[in-house]
């Protein structure tokens, strides 16, 4: 099965300040700010929604496309990515803009000042989808995921014009658009993925209840961090799956990217959607352990013994083949 990830790609820049923002701050002149922490630490590490899902997918075995927007100063988080087993022809190389970017300086009460910068990525609407056809021999699976907007909606349409299936996942892109722009985004998903406030906010901008929205999906996926994911479908009951638990949490960046990955792998593979979740949230626990999107290690017997342990013993047979074949 080939699969396509469209989305954000991007570089996080994260740095340390010792001391408290709050210090720096004075009442009745916060109207003319001119700040400047020194910081102890800075840490530069690839991210993007896209790239994430897309990563974790290679290193299941897959080799998914990427498409997305970045600048020049690419070549190396393509080499990284490649080296995964990313396929990068469909990522768009601007020559004006840098890859997108996300600054943020965090203090010692854990607060944070961040700016965003997106870049490249207001270019991505110029990729089309067909080139695939070319490149690949065509797609089984576009994941539609946080983006410039008139791109994620270009994408949907392609998909739709091309007969291909998608995953819609727009996630924090669900604050910037409209109403007609949040139906056009999910009527006809193979898969919806949001998370529990997604969820309530999608159905605000649709003006479509839980129902109406299941009436124009396949399944539709809702993470709940520690509670696991439901999974529900138009004719069929609510499933849930726990959450495979840790006491050894790091980072909470990137779990929901992990989670999608291990779930379309599933997918991939011609799992049911129960199993498929129970791998995602295997890989999100050990997202969850690392510190960074993308600097997890992974090993078949680590997440066979989670799966185990959170599940069963046949819920771990199920899948032991598939994951000893490919790491």
């Amino acid at each position: 099965m080939r699969i396509a990830v469209t989305g954000s790609i991007a570089t996080d820049h994260l740095m340390v300040y010792p001391g408290r923002f709050a210090d720096q701050l004075i009442d009745g002149h916060l109207e003319r700010v001119s700040l400047s922490f020194l910081a102890d630490t800075l840490e530069i590490r690839p991210g993007g929604v896209a790239a994430n899902i897309a990563l974790g997918l290679g290193r299941l075995g897959l080799r998914p496309m990427l498409a997305g927007a970045v600048g020049p100063d690419f070549a190396e988080y393509r080499r990284r990515l490649e080296e995964n087993g990313v396929d990068t022809r469909l990522v768009h190389v601007s020559d004006t803009l840098h890859t997108a970017r996300f600054v943020c300086t965090t203090d010692a009460d854990q607060n944070q000042i961040a700016t965003f910068y997106a870049g490249a990525m207001a270019q991505a609407g110029v990729i089309r989808l067909e080139a695939a056809t070319r490149y690949a021999g065509g797609l089984d699976l576009v994941v539609v995921g946080p983006n410039d907007p008139e791109a994620m909606l270009r994408h949907t349409d392609e998909c739709r014009a091309l007969g291909v299936p998608f995953a819609a996942d727009p996630s924090q892109q669900l604050a910037r658009i409209g109403a007609e722009e949040a139906r056009r985004l999910i009527d006809g998903a193979r898969y919806l993925f949001t998370n529990e406030y997604e969820a309530a906010l999608l159905a605000q901008r649709t003006g479509w209840t839980r129902g109406e929205i299941l009436e124009r999906v396949g399944t539709w996926i809702v993470t709940a961090g520690a509670d696991g994911v439901t999974i529900a479908g138009k004719a069929e009951p609510e499933r849930a799956v726990r959450a495979v638990p840790t006491d050894r949490a790091q980072d909470p960046t990137g779990v929901g990217d992990a989670f999608r990955a291990g779930f379309l792998a599933g997918v991939a593979w011609d799992w049911p959607p129960e199993r498929s979740a129970r791998l995602g949230c295997a890989l999100a626990t050990v997202v969850l352990e690392s510190v960074g999107t993308q600097e997890y290690k992974l090993s078949a017997a680590d997440l066979l013994i989670r799966i185990e342990e959170a599940y069963g013993k046949a819920a771990a047979a199920e899948i032991r083949t598939r994951l000893s074949d490919v790491l």
